[in-house]
């Protein structure tokens, strides 16, 4: 692992966390609202993933791109800590329905998502 790959994961965390502050601030979370600003960064790690994987993965570039885009974005936009916490809350509020809502959309729209564009690709 050389310098430029720690830098490329640097600078692809600093865009993945920049958007999902900017999101959290569009989108604020209260125990009795739904976590919006979480499911889409988790969504939109999901579907930069998919796509990244699609498009690179046979390449020779994508040793290059990987370290930025999945370390680096993809893992500064995702929040599981984040979505953990979020759920936790929606349990202790007896937010029940928007527990499961969120799980369930979270995971499941997740693994679609990642599954049509792997499915493309033949990748799965």
């Amino acid at each position: 692992m050389g310098f430029m790959t720690l830098v490329w994961v640097f600078v692809g965390g600093g865009i993945g966390s920049l958007l999902r502050f900017a999101f959290s601030k569009w989108l604020p979370f209260t125990a009795a609202h739904f976590p919006w600003a979480t499911l889409l960064s988790n969504l939109l790690a999901a579907f930069v993933l998919a796509l990244a994987v699609q498009f690179w993965k046979d390449t020779p570039k994508w040793l290059q791109i990987q370290p930025f885009i999945v370390v680096g974005i993809c893992g500064g936009l995702s929040t599981f800590s984040t979505f953990t916490y979020e759920n936790f809350q929606l349990l202790q509020q007896g937010q029940l329905t928007l527990f499961w809502i969120n799980l369930l959309l979270s995971f499941g729209l997740g693994l679609a998502l990642f599954y049509f564009f792997a499915r493309s690709t033949g990748s799965y």
